[in-house]
């Protein structure tokens, strides 16, 4: 059984400090059997990220478009179960962001968030997955990999990358906490016209390149394979492939050379 001692060990194993900002994406069932189950899970990140933030993805995009409303108080997110136990936690603070929407736990998590309802596109720099970058924060990716990594949605837009939104946008309510009706602006969601699925299909790509770089590393948590992402390594990494590419790297399968 994964025990919050466990889990302590595994943080400080991988050069992540208590006062560092970290998101993950998480398949639980690939840990194996928690202390506490998922809120316990949650309870060892938040005691040891006690300077820091704890960042969960609580994403409803696959629930909301210009007729359904995201109302933070009740919209369940579309993204797993860890997702669905922290969005509703009463000790973090979710976001407006109406599609890609995070829960942040820490001192400073109600800062960290704010300003999120009016996001135009679902990663935009400024945003709160963008901010990673800016914070030097780290994403794990618990028992899946890259095609999980939303962060790389906000390289994308950081970098400016071509043909990653769709061009008709529209316009959403969203609901806050306090149950108060706001608009969003026009909003563009992912679309790839060259892509035959979403492009986070095809982000393991860069897996070879980001182990090469340094700006992912690999341990465990449980029974789970972990991949331990520097954010800002990542993007510089990413930045570099780009400067140099002659077509898109991610609308099919390939190994990116660098």
């Amino acid at each position: 059984m994964l025990t919050k001692k466990d889990v302590f060990e595994f943080l400080e194993a991988a050069g992540i400090g208590h006062g560092d900002k970290v998101a993950i994406h998480c398949s639980l069932k690939s840990i194996g059997e928690i202390e506490g189950g998922t809120d316990g899970l949650i309870d060892a990140f938040c005691e040891y990220l006690s300077d820091g933030l704890f960042i969960v993805p609580t994403h409803t995009w696959d629930n909301v478009d210009g007729e359904h409303p995201y109302d933070v108080r009740v919209t369940e997110p579309c993204i797993g179960v860890l997702a669905k136990v922290a969005a509703f936690r009463k000790d973090g603070v979710r976001s407006l962001h109406p599609t890609h929407s995070v829960a942040v736990f820490g001192k400073r998590a109600a800062e960290y968030v704010k300003g999120e309802e009016k996001s135009a596109s679902p990663a935009p720099v400024g945003g709160a997955l963008s901010r990673l970058y800016e914070g030097r924060g780290k994403i794990l990716l618990v028992g899946v990999g890259h095609e999980r990594n939303t962060y790389l949605h906000a390289v994308d837009e950081r970098l400016g990358i071509s043909d990653r939104l769709s061009e008709d946008g529209y316009v959403m309510t969203i609901i806050d906490w306090n149950g108060n009706e706001m608009k969003s602006p026009l909003f563009h969601g992912h679309f790839t016209k060259a892509c035959d699925t979403c492009v986070n299909e095809y982000y393991p790509n860069y897996t070879k390149a980001f182990e090469h770089f340094g700006a992912v590393t690999y341990s465990t948590l449980g029974n789970a394979k972990v991949y331990v992402c520097d954010a800002r390594k990542m993007t510089d990494v990413a930045k570099m492939l780009w400067d140099n590419a002659d077509h898109d790297l991610c609308v099919r399968e390939e190994t990116i050379a660098f």
